[in-house]
């Protein structure tokens, strides 16, 4: 005999904002915002749902947010914040059951198969012991399978929009799926993007059901194996199991400069502070990546990347950077100005192989940088620093020890 599972989803409510008016509680109920300055090119981070009732949405350009409620509060994000009271959110989820899958800062899908309670019961308990052990809100979808408990999730967010936070508990009672999932738009579905759900229309396929009711080799003629997977889960089949811990696929930062950049001296100096900000995640994380990647923005908002696989899996700053240089100079023309810059590493396994020339790297330069790294540990970053040429030892701003 098989065992329903049971799945619940879990979406913190405005979380960001959400820490934000524990912080500062004259914000409860006013339009804010959390994200960049308007003036620095600032995206909203995330937005009250008194700002969201004006139209404001995660994502948008600050200033036009801002356009659109002209009283916005503008709070400056505080990330370790965030991800430290999201720990701690996952805390009070793993009493309940070790069958977590962490999606993103605030949200999660928990397998609670194994409990022997309602799924509404369960699911009405966790967002109590969240809210009442750390005052956040969050709405809940349950069914089971993780695609119908995600989207009844967002199936009970918006049907309880209003200026505070949803808090909605959604639950799809098994065998209830396809019934629950057929009126809702082929937006609604994972994969279901505004190209695709273009070419459903013009089959007559709009709602949900309307996709379920097709043949499944009718769809992998039209779109491949997607076409297959888009009717089983119309259909709210969904096997996918709770995946406990997940592979990290890539390291990258990337910053968006407050003016566009033409000069090649900050360009390359934007390169190096990034490549030795990935560097260092990627020790912090004991990998080591064998593909180098960059991203360019140009004021058009026209992105290009380019990337390279080395022979070697790295870890080491001066190669990132050296490599990133190397791309970025067979995109760049001079005084093309700049919008965004961004560096990445990913290609991540253990093996080790012979050295080429284009890894750039030897016994002595790994030793220098271990020394650099020391010395920055000891006397502070600003203290020792690589340039994209030498290595500059800044003796006279940092103090002799004690």
């Amino acid at each position: 005999m098989t065992t329903t599972r049971k799945i619940i989803h879990l979406d913190l409510d405005a979380f960001f904002c959400a820490v934000e008016e524990q912080r500062d509680p004259s914000l409860v109920g006013k339009p804010f915002a959390v994200g960049g300055k308007p003036e620095e090119r600032g995206v909203v981070a995330s937005c009250s749902y008194a700002a969201r009732q004006r139209g404001v949405r995660s994502a948008m350009p600050m200033v036009h947010a801002l356009r659109l409620c002209p009283n916005l509060t503008i709070v400056p994000a505080r990330h370790r914040v965030y991800e430290h009271i999201s720990q701690q959110v996952m805390e009070i989820i793993h009493r309940l059951t070790p069958q977590v899958e962490q999606i993103s800062i605030d949200e999660a899908f928990l397998d609670v198969t194994g409990i022997d309670l309602p799924l509404r019961q369960i699911a009405s308990q966790l967002q109590a012991d969240i809210y009442q052990q750390l005052g956040l809100p969050a709405s809940l979808g349950g069914a089971t399978n993780k695609l119908v408990a995600k989207i009844a999730t967002d199936v009970g967010k918006a049907a309880n929009r209003s200026d505070k936070p949803p808090m909605a508990i959604t639950i799809v009672p098994p065998g209830d799926e396809a019934a629950f999932l057929g009126p809702l738009p082929v937006q609604a579905l994972w994969g279901v993007g505004p190209k695709t759900a273009a070419r459903l229309k013009l089959l007559n396929i709009e709602k949900v059901g309307d996709l379920a009711a097709r043949s499944e080799q009718e769809m992998v003629e039209l779109f491949g194996k997607h076409g297959y997977d888009l009717v089983i889960h119309a259909r709210g089949i969904d096997d996918r199991p709770i995946i406990t811990q997940h592979q990290i696929k890539s390291i990258s930062q990337e910053v968006t400069f407050t003016k566009d950049i033409r000069d090649l001296r900050l360009l390359e100096s934007a390169l190096l502070e990034l490549s030795e900000s990935v560097g260092r995640r990627l020790k912090e994380e004991k990998l080591k990546g064998s593909t180098v990647k960059i991203k360019l923005r140009w004021p058009s908002f026209v992105t290009v990347t380019r990337q390279v696989t080395l022979t070697q899996a790295t870890d080491q700053e001066q190669i990132i950077f050296e490599t990133a240089k190397h791309l970025f100079h067979k995109l760049w023309e001079p005084e093309q100005a700049v919008r965004l810059i961004g560096v990445g590493v990913s290609g991540f396994y253990r093996e080790t192989r012979q050295l080429s020339f284009w890894d750039l790297q030897t016994e002595k330069d790994r030793t220098l940088q271990q020394a650099i790294e020391n010395l920055q540990h000891k006397f502070g970053k600003q203290a020792v620093q690589r340039g994209a040429q030498t290595t500059t030892i800044r003796t006279h701003s940092a103090k002799r020890p004690n």
